[in-house]
Parts: structure tokens; C-alpha cells; sequence
């Protein structure tokens, strides 16, 4: 009829919906249940500011937080610094009504689907980010497949931390996470009455001293030059002191022995040379008695580190 000799089936145009499990419908609509009351309860029990600035501001008087509140890293002979994961989590745990935290989405083919979320359930202010972790690690110069659970669990942890912190610091107000950063500041600052500088000099020759262990050495472990260094690269090289001299490791783990050091062009030295000829040098006998008052009084006085009570 009408020269039509066939019939198209459209019976498989539009594909039939897909079925789902009991199981998945009842774990997203008891998701949407506890998003709800959480909604409600930061409703009802909105957060007190002024409460909230006073529980951050005695957290960030805590020395532990303080010393782990900011990471550095070098870049070009200077440090590139800002809040840390442990010091976003304490400001999300401490402002209140803020639900955040880092799921694993879809895991195949040798990558991971990551979603790390901030969401202030107060503000209805949400940040998210979506992100691929592919399961493997590069180690001098060669990429490592992973296959090991707990190595690709630790590697998407580590990845998901710091979207999370990224996540975190967008929902808190900015002035907050300021006033947080410069207190933890302080607070690694108050336990000393010298500054900085001086208490970096006195390190360096301390370390000269006792182990061997030069001023270009210790810029070269740290990754910038001494003028850059922080408070948190004073605990570092704390931290390598007591080590050190408690035997728990040597100085060839930390520090590159082949260090250059500046050496004295040959005038300099012909010159130094003339100097010591014409000057007078004390007796062997007055030599001993200055080192053995040196060594007393070394021995009575506490190092740099020891008077900073923070190892």
C-alpha cells in the first residue's frame, strides 16, 4: 500500500531504563535523609562567631598545631608557603555546621575517580573538586605501577589532602584563616626571647662545631639560602640537631659532604700568612687553660636548641 513494502521497528529506538538495586536505592535515599537533618540541625543551631574565633584562637596557641600549621616548600631561593591541612581541618572543626571530607568515586583501569568537598551546611556554601589519581609514582627519573592496596590508598589520601584543604579554605572566611596563620606565627615565636637571626647564627656554629657540618650544607638541605629561612626550618634543623647528638643518626644522612665551600683566593692567604708571623702567639700552657675554660663553660651552658623548648 501506498508503496510501502516494509516497517520500521522502533521497538529498541529509546533504550530501557536500567534497574537498580534495593541496595543502592536505599543507601542514596538514606544519604539525602542525613544531608537533610544536618541542613536543619546547622539551622536550628546556628554558630556563634565570636565562640567560634575564641576556639580557633586557642587552637592555634597549641605548640603542636603551631609547628605543623603552614607547609613550605623552595622555589627559586625563596619559600612558597600557606595553611596546611592540619590547620584548615582545625579551623573546619572549630567554626562549626561544616561537613567536608574525600571519596574515592570509581576506581578501574589503573586510576582512581577522587572527590574532595567542603560544604557549609549554615551558608548553603559549597566547594568541590573532582579530580584523577592515576596509581603509580615517580622515583628517580621512572614511573612505578602500583598494585599494592594500602600504597594506592596512601597515594589517593595524600592527592585527596590537599584538594581538601583547597576545599576547606574556600568556605571559611579569608580574614580567618589570616588571623590564624599569623597565631600559630606567634606562637612558635613566644617560647624564644632571641630573634630569628641570631638564634640561626648561634645554630650554624653550633652544628660547625660539634659535628662538622657547615652553614652551605644546611642551606643545601633546607633548598634556599639562610636569609630566607623560616621558623619552621629553625625546628627542622632542631630536630636534625637532636638526632645527632643522641646518636640516632649521622650527619651523612641528612647533609651532602662534598659541599663546596668558598675557598680564599692566594693573596688572602699570603696575607693572613704575614699577619700570623707578626703577631705574637700565646704559650702552649695559656692555650690549654683557654680551651679548658671554653670547655667548662660549654659544658654548664644548654645549646640554642635546648633553650628553645622546642625539641
Amino acid at each position: 500500500m501506498n508503496g510501502l513494502s516494509t516497517v520500521n521497528d522502533y521497538s529498541d529506538y529509546v533504550p530501557a531504563p536500567k534497574e537498580t538495586s534495593v541496595t543502592t536505592e536505599a543507601m542514596v535515599s538514606r544519604q539525602a535523609q542525613e544531608v537533610q537533618a544536618a541542613m536543619v540541625i546547622a539551622k536550628k543551631f546556628p554558630r556563634d562567631t565570636y565562640q567560634a574565633f575564641e576556639r580557633i584562637k586557642t587552637a592555634c596557641g597549641r605548640k603542636l598545631l603551631a609547628e605543623s600549621a603552614v607547609y613550605e616548600y623552595p622555589r627559586g631561593g625563596s619559600k612558597v608557603s600557606g595553611p596546611s591541612i592540619r590547620l584548615a581541618e582545625a579551623l573546619a572543626q572549630n567554626w562549626g555546621n561544616i561537613d567536608y571530607g574525600i571519596m574515592e568515586l570509581e576506581q578501574k583501569n589503573g586510576e582512581s575517580s577522587v572527590m574532595a568537598y567542603a560544604w557549609d551546611l549554615e551558608t548553603n556554601t559549597r566547594q568541590t573538586k573532582v579530580f584523577t589519581v592515576k596509581h603509580e609514582r615517580k622515583a628517580r627519573g621512572s614511573i612505578n605501577k602500583l598494585t599494592d592496596p594500602r600504597d594506592i590508598y596512601e597515594l589517593v589520601a595524600n592527592q585527596g589532602a590537599r584538594r581538601l584543604r583547597a576545599c576547606i579554605l574556600g568556605v571559611i572566611p579569608g580574614d580567618i584563616v589570616d588571623v590564624a596563620v599569623d597565631m600559630c606565627q606567634k606562637t612558635l615565636i613566644s617560647g624564644h626571647k632571641e630573634p630569628l637571626e641570631d638564634r640561626l647564627r648561634n645554630a650554624f656554629s653550633l652544628f660547625k662545631k660539634e659535628f662538622g657540618v657547615t652553614r652551605e650544607m644546611i642551606e643545601k638541605y633546607i633548598g634556599s639560602n639562610a636569609d630566607s629561612f623560616t621558623e619552621h626550618d629553625f625546628l627542622k634543623i632542631g630536630r636534625i640537631y637532636t638526632s645527632l647528638r643522641d646518636g640516632m643518626a649521622k650527619k651523612e644522612d641528612y647533609f651532602d659532604l662534598k659541599t663546596s665551600i668558598p675557598t680564599k683566593s692566594k693573596a688572602e692567604e699570603e696575607f693572613k700568612k704575614q699577619q700570623m708571623e707578626s703577631t705574637e702567639l700565646p704559650s702552649k700552657n695559656e692555650e690549654a687553660k683557654v680551651d679548658k675554660k671554653e670547655g667548662a663553660s660549654d659544658d654548664k651552658k644548654p645549646s640554642i636548641f635546648e633553650q628553645s623548648e622546642l625539641l
